[in-house]
Formats: structure tokens, sequence, C-alpha cells
């Protein structure tokens, strides 16, 4: 693995649906190495443009940092169900994405092994470790608000993986059409009122696995304040502290931890 001053070295991407970020991070301390990098998603967003801008913006992260190129670990993070490296599930990205094997289209183009993981779960990885998680057990969730909204569970700070909760039904419908970031400017709603549609998901969350401790990340995080001192779900609910570096560096973590067990295929 990669190496420098610091500690342990890996690439993290973070694929989203209007942008792809992604830096060398030292994962010893969750901490960027390299300059963080963003293009915008390609559009159409099919696994033939996408895949092909995620070797780009890895190639330029290791250029970047100035480390070596051959066997640095990289992480890879999807808005979509991940089994074994292959994207399952497509609710908010191009449907080509349903049953492909990314983490097999990018072993050969790219020049470490890879790791391909749920956004959220991988946000979430870096919030335990390195934000507002860390050292909080029994039942967490890590909630991303973008596009859509992305979950993250633990139990004793390990994950359980895709649980997918933006698309619990809620009014006859995906929860994360009312409940999340772009929804609230898509309808043109005050903080109030989007905080209100929010409460009402994590009311049925919390019905459901009775959590510890919610921490709630994305951009909008970085106004916290807005919205939420106006929730009133039962759960402490706090801000994620790595905000939009949290994809990053989680998926950095997946892929660092996965190559030091010995498994330089993906998962």
């Amino acid at each position: 693995m990669a190496s420098g001053t610091g500690g342990r070295l890996a690439v993290g991407v973070d694929v989203g649906g209007s942008g792809i970020k992604s830096a060398v991070v030292d994962v010893t301390t969750g901490t960027l190495v390299s300059t963080r990098l963003r293009v915008p998603t390609p559009q159409p967003s099919d696994p033939a443009t996408v895949a092909p801008a995620i070797v780009r913006i890895v190639k330029r992260a290791l250029i970047d940092a100035g480390i070596e190129v051959k066997g640095t670990p990289i992480g890879v993070t999807m808005p979509s169900v991940v089994i074994d490296g292959v994207t399952k599930s497509a609710a908010n990205i191009d449907p080509g994405w349903i049953d492909y094997d990314l983490a097999g289209h990018l072993r050969s183009p790219l020049p470490g092994p890879v790791v391909v993981l749920n956004d959220a779960d991988a946000a979430g990885l870096a919030e335990m470790r390195f934000g507002a998680g860390r050292g909080q057990g029994g039942v967490v969730f890590v909630l991303t608000l973008g596009t859509g909204l992305g979950s993250g569970m633990f139990n004793d700070g390990v994950l359980v993986p895709n649980t997918e909760l933006g698309h619990m039904e809620i009014r006859g419908r995906d929860a994360e059409r009312r409940s999340a970031a772009a929804a609230r400017v898509r309808r043109g709603l005050s903080w109030k009122a989007w905080a209100s549609d929010l409460d009402e998901h994590l009311h049925a969350i919390d019905k459901l696995f009775w959590p510890n401790l919610i921490i709630l990340g994305g951009g909008v995080s970085k106004n916290a304040d807005k919205f939420i001192p106006r929730l009133t779900v039962r759960p402490p609910v706090v801000p994620a502290k790595l905000r939009n570096d949290a994809g990053i560096v989680g998926a950095a973590m997946a892929a660092a931890e996965r190559f030091v067990e010995g498994a330089s295929s993906t998962r």
C-alpha cells in the first residue's frame, strides 16, 4: 500500500448525480493529502461515459499527490446498492447501471485494487471513524441529504450495508421525494416546511430501528441550524462533520482496509 509521512494512503472517488469528486486520503487520519478534484458527471450518466471519467479523475488525483501510482488502493462510491462490485439499483442514476460490474470494468484501466460501495455507506464509514459518530455505540444512522436520501446503518460501529431507507414508502411514494435536500429546492419550500417533511421520515425510521443517534450529512448539513432545531424525532440528531468530504474519505478507507486484509480483488 502507498504510504507517506502521515500514514497509509488510498484514493477515494465519490460519484454523484451532478459531480464526481476525488482525492488521495491519509486513511489513518481521515485527511485529504491531495487537491480535492471535482468534475461534472457526464451526461448522459451511463456506465459508458461515467466509468472513463472515474479512471481519469483517479489518475489526476494520484499525479496531484505525487505518490506511486501502482498498487495504491482505490475506493469508488455509487448512489446505488452495490453487491460484490456490481451496482444493483438505479433510483437516481441512469438505468444502465442496473447489474453493471463497475469493479470489473475498472480493474484493468486503474493501477491499484478497487473497491466499489454505496455512497451513503462510505460517508457513514468516515463519520463513524473521524466525525460525529466517533465512539458512538448502539444503532447509528448516517443519512446523506442530496439529490436523494442515502442511509448508512451501523450497529456498535459495524456497517450494515445497502439499507436504502430513502426508498421507504411514506404517503404512497418514496420518502426521499419529500425529505431529500433537493426536494426542498424543487418544491420551493421554506426550511420550516421541509424540516417537517424530513421529520416525518425520521420518525418512520425511529419506529423501525430505535437508533441511538442520527447524523445528517450532505452539503445541506452546513445549514444545520436552519432545520435540525425544528426536528421532533426521539433520538438526538446532529450534523455530519466531514460534510462533502465524507464520501471520498469513506471510499478510501474501504479500499485501504480491504487491501490490508489481502484481498486485491474488488467487492
